[in-house]
C-alpha cells in the first residue's frame, strides 16, 4: 500500500457540478487533500457539505467532474445517515469497519506474508485493543448487545468506532461529535490531533473546529474557499474576503454608472478603442454581484411575566429500579435566566426535564411550579414532521397570521426570520435538508410561546450561523430557559448556571459556564485526591531504614506557590470580563468586527487559567509529598 508524498493529493475533487432540480448544489468546485491534513468543512445548512462528502466517499456521483484517488487509499466514513447490520452484535458492526484488516490478518495466520504490508500500514497487530479502548472511550453498548435493538444516539457511537476501527489514509466524518457527552468529544479531539491520518469533517462543534483542524474549507455559491488554520483564524480570514468582495462590487459598480450614459447615448463602436471600451463594459456588467449571506432573524416570542415563583425543587430525588438517577437536588429557577443541563447519555437529563415541567411525580421531595410559569417544551424527538405538507403548511396550521407577544403577524413573514423566504417558503418539507427540518422544527416550536423555554439537544444539526442566532436569542430571552446540550461552545455562551450529571445519583449544580464548571471541578478532583494520599495509612519502616527522599520545592517555586492562588483569580476574572463582554448584546450590534478575535482572546484566556491550575497542581503535590516524607522520617 503505497503511501501518498507530502506533495502530493491522497485526493483530488476537480470541476464537481451537482445540482438538484433547480438548486446548484456544486459549481465547478475544485479541492485537494493531502496526507495529514485535517479539513474542517463549513457552509450553511443545505449548501451541499453532506452531499460532498458522500461523493468523496464514493457512494454517490456528482453530475460531472472527476474524483482521483492515490491507490490503495483507505477511507473510513462516517455519513449523517449510517447503515449498520441490525441483526449483527456491537463488536461485529465494529469490527466490519477493519474487514480488509482482518482479512490480512487471518491470511498472514494462514502462512501468506503477502499481505504484511496491510496490517504493518493499519496497525492491525494492535487492532484488538484498539477496539477496546474505541468502545470504552466513545461509551458504546456491550460487544453483545445487538445492534437492531439500540437507540439512534447508540448506533451512532457504534458508527463512529467503526469508522475508525481501521485506522485509514483518510477519515471522513459527518458530524462526529452528535450523540457524545462532553468528555468522549474531548477524547475524541485528542485522538484526532494525534492521528497523522488525514481528516475532512463537518461538524458544528466550534471548540472541536478550533482544537483539530489545520484548515477550513468554506462551500459557498457552490464554491470552495479554503483558509489555512483553525476556526478563529478563519473567521478573521473570511472577514478580510468579504470585505475585499465587497469593495471590488462597489468599484464595479461605480464604473457601471460611469459608463451607462455613453452605452445609452447608442456611440457606435466603430473604433478599436470603442469597441474595447464597449466589450469591457459587458464584461464587467455580466459578473456576478457576490452574494448577500442573510442571517436568520431568530427572535423568541415575548415571554409572558413570571411570578415570584418560577419552578423551585427541594430535596428531589428519583430512582430506577432502586438505583439514584439524582438524589437530594435543591435548585431554584429565576427570570431571565439560562440554565444548561450537562451529562452523559442515560444519565437521567431528560427525566429531570420532566419532574421540572410537573410531567413526573418525584420519588423524594417537591416541585413547586409559579402560577405564571408556562412551559414550551422541545423534547428530542420535537416534533413530527409530515413530509408531504409544504414549509408554510406545516408551520402555519392552516392559519395565515398567528400571534406574537401582543403583536400579530402573517406566517409568511413569520417564516421569513428562518430563512424560508417566498420561493421555498411552499417546498415539501420532504425535500429539505437535515438542517432546513431543524429549522422548520424551531419555528414551529418556538412559535407557541411560553415564558420557560424547555429545550433538549437544541443545537444538533443547526450551522454554525444558525447557532450563533439561537444564542442570541436565548441570551435576549425575558423570560426562563433551561437547555440540555453536549456543545460546550453554546453552553458557555449562554449559560448562566450548569446543572451537572456527575456520578451516578450525584448533580451538582454550579454558577457559570460549563467551561468554568470544568475548571472548579478538576480543582476541587485534585485537592480532594491530595488530601487522600494525606490520608491513607502510612507504611512503617522497619528498623532505622529511611525512603529515598522525594523533589523539595526549591525557594522560586515555594514564591511561585505563594503567588499562584492569586494569578489564578485574576485570570479567572479575565475569563468573566471578556465572557460578559461577548454576552452584551450591545457588544455585537457596535463591535461585530472585533467578535472574532475576542472570541480567540477569550479561548487564549481561558487556556491561560488551565495552565495555571496545572502548575497549582504540580507546585502543590510536591509540597505535599516532601511533608509527608519529612513526618514520617523525621
Amino acid at each position: 500500500m503505497s503511501a501518498a508524498t507530502a506533495a502530493e493529493p491522497i485526493l483530488s475533487a476537480t470541476q464537481l457540478k451537482l445540482s438538484f432540480g433547480n438548486q446548484l448544489i456544486l459549481d465547478d468546485a475544485t479541492l485537494a487533500v493531502h496526507a495529514g491534513d485535517k479539513i474542517g468543512m463549513v457552509g450553511r445548512n443545505g449548501c451541499g457539505k453532506s452531499s460532498f462528502l458522500r461523493i468523496v466517499a464514493g457512494d454517490e456521483n456528482a453530475d460531472d467532474g472527476h474524483i482521483s484517488r492515490s491507490r490503495g487509499l483507505v477511507v473510513g466514513y462516517l455519513p449523517q445517515e449510517f447503515q449498520l447490520d441490525d441483526d449483527a452484535t456491537v463488536l461485529d458492526n465494529i469490527r466490519g469497519g477493519a474487514a480488509e484488516l482482518i482479512d490480512a490478518l487471518e491470511r498472514f495466520e494462514s502462512g501468506d506474508d503477502r499481505v504484511q504490508a496491510i496490517i504493518d500500514h493499519g496497525d492491525g497487530w494492535n487492532l484488538d485493543s484498539r477496539i477496546e479502548t474505541l468502545m470504552r472511550k466513545l461509551d458504546t453498548p456491550p460487544a453483545e448487545r445487538i445492534v437492531g435493538h439500540l437507540s439512534g444516539g447508540e448506533k451512532r457511537r457504534v458508527g463512529l468506532a467503526r469508522a475508525l476501527v481501521a485506522q485509514p489514509d483518510l477519515l471522513i466524518l459527518d458530524e462526529p461529535t452528535n450523540h457524545l457527552d462532553a468528555e468522549a468529544i474531548e477524547w475524541l479531539e485528542a485522538y484526532l490531533a494525534n492521528l497523522k491520518t488525514a481528516c475532512f469533517f463537518v461538524t458544528h462543534d466550534r471548540y472541536f473546529l478550533d482544537r483539530i483542524a489545520t484548515r477550513i474549507v468554506e462551500l459557498a455559491d457552490g464554491k470552495f474557499f479554503s483558509h489555512e488554520g483553525n476556526y478563529s483564524e478563519y473567521l478573521l480570514a473570511k472577514q478580510e474576503r468579504v470585505g475585499a468582495d465587497m469593495a471590488a462590487e462597489g468599484k464595479r459598480q461605480s464604473f457601471l454608472r460611469r459608463e451607462i450614459n455613453w452605452v445609452r447615448a447608442g456611440v457606435k463602436a466603430r473604433g478599436t478603442k470603442q469597441r474595447s471600451r464597449l466589450e469591457n463594459f459587458y464584461s464587467v456588467k455580466a459578473k456576478k454581484a457576490p452574494t448577500e449571506e442573510l442571517d436568520m432573524d431568530l427572535v423568541v416570542p415575548p415571554a409572558p411575566k413570571l411570578g415570584n415563583v418560577v419552578v423551585k425543587l427541594k430535596s428531589v430525588s428519583h430512582f430506577i429500579e432502586k438505583k439514584p438517577l439524582f438524589l437530594g437536588l435543591d435548585v431554584e429557577f429565576e427570570a431571565g435566566e439560562c440554565v444548561g443541563v450537562v451529562g452523559p447519555n442515560g444519565a437521567g437529563k431528560t427525566t429531570l426535564l420532566r419532574a421540572i415541567m410537573g410531567q413526573l411525580k418525584p420519588d423524594e421531595g417537591t416541585v413547586k411550579i409559579g402560577v405564571k410559569t408556562e412551559f414550551n417544551y422541545a423534547d428530542q424527538t420535537r416534533l413530527e414532521l409530515n413530509d408531504d405538507l409544504s414549509v408554510f403548511e406545516e408551520v402555519s396550521e392552516g392559519k395565515e397570521s398567528m400571534r406574537f407577544g401582543p403583536e400579530t403577524i402573517s406566517v409568511r413573514a413569520y417564516l421569513k426570520r428562518f430563512l424560508f423566504a417566498d420561493d421555498r417558503i411552499n417546498d415539501r418539507v420532504g425535500s429539505l435538508s437535515g438542517g432546513e427540518k431543524n429549522r422548520v422544527l424551531l419555528a414551529k416550536i418556538l412559535k407557541r410561546g411560553g415564558n420557560f423555554l424547555v429545550l433538549d439537544e437544541p443545537t444538533n444539526d443547526l450551522d454554525l450561523q444558525s447557532l450563533r442566532v439561537l444564542e442570541e436569542a436565548l441570551i435576549n430571552f425575558t423570560g426562563t430557559s433551561l437547555v440540555v446540550s453536549h456543545d460546550r461552545y453554546f453552553l458557555d455562551r449562554v449559560c448562566d448556571r450548569v446543572i451537572v450529571f456527575e456520578e451516578p445519583g450525584q448533580v451538582g449544580v454550579w454558577v457559570g459556564n460549563y467551561s468554568y464548571y470544568r475548571e472548579k471541578r478538576k480543582q476541587m478532583v485534585a485537592v480532594s485526591a491530595a488530601n487522600k494520599a494525606q490520608m491513607a495509612p502510612k507504611k512503617r519502616v522497619a528498623g532505622n531504614v529511611k525512603t529515598e527522599a522525594p523533589p523539595k520545592l526549591k525557594w522560586k517555586e515555594e514564591k511561585e506557590l505563594e503567588e499562584i492562588e492569586a494569578k489564578i483569580l485574576e485570570a479567572e476574572e479575565a475569563v468573566s470580563e471578556a465572557e460578559a463582554k461577548l454576552n452584551d448584546p450591545d457588544f455585537y450590534k457596535e463591535n461585530t468586527c472585533q467578535v472574532a478575535a475576542m472570541t480567540e482572546d477569550l479561548e487564549g484566556r481561558r487556556v491561560r487559567v488551565k495552565r495555571l491550575y496545572d502548575r497549582w497542581e504540580e507546585l502543590e503535590g510536591i509540597r505535599k509529598a516532601w511533608d509527608t516524607w519529612k513526618s514520617e522520617n523525621g
